[in-house]
């Protein structure tokens, strides 16, 4: 059981990966964090990233949530790993998880 928002990646990703549930973050620096990637590809997670100014407060990551949920439906359906970065405007642009 995760119990502290402070966990490390390398904690939680693994477990969430392994309900296969979909990690909603809010990652600005996504691209740059090479743990973070490493735990999603290896432990085949699927995460959407909210990365865009459209989301810099509750609000705004409640309306870009909402604006694509039908996008969100499918990806949390897909199998893993990957990383989509989600904007309010356009579609979901996958990271390559490869470096």
């Amino acid at each position: 059981m995760i119990t502290s928002p402070a966990a490390k990646d390398p904690s939680w990703i693994p477990r969430v990966a392994a309900e296969g549930w979909l990690i909603v973050t809010r990652d600005r620096h996504i691209q740059q964090r090479l743990g973070e990637i490493n735990a999603v590809r290896n432990n085949g997670a699927k995460m959407i990233n909210m990365a865009s100014d459209d989301s810099r407060d509750a609000w705004g990551q409640l309306e870009v949530f909402m604006s694509r949920w039908r996008e969100i439906e499918r990806l949390a359906d897909a199998d893993g790993p990957f990383i989509y970065v989600i904007t309010r405007r356009g579609k979901p642009r996958r990271i390559d998880l490869e470096y």
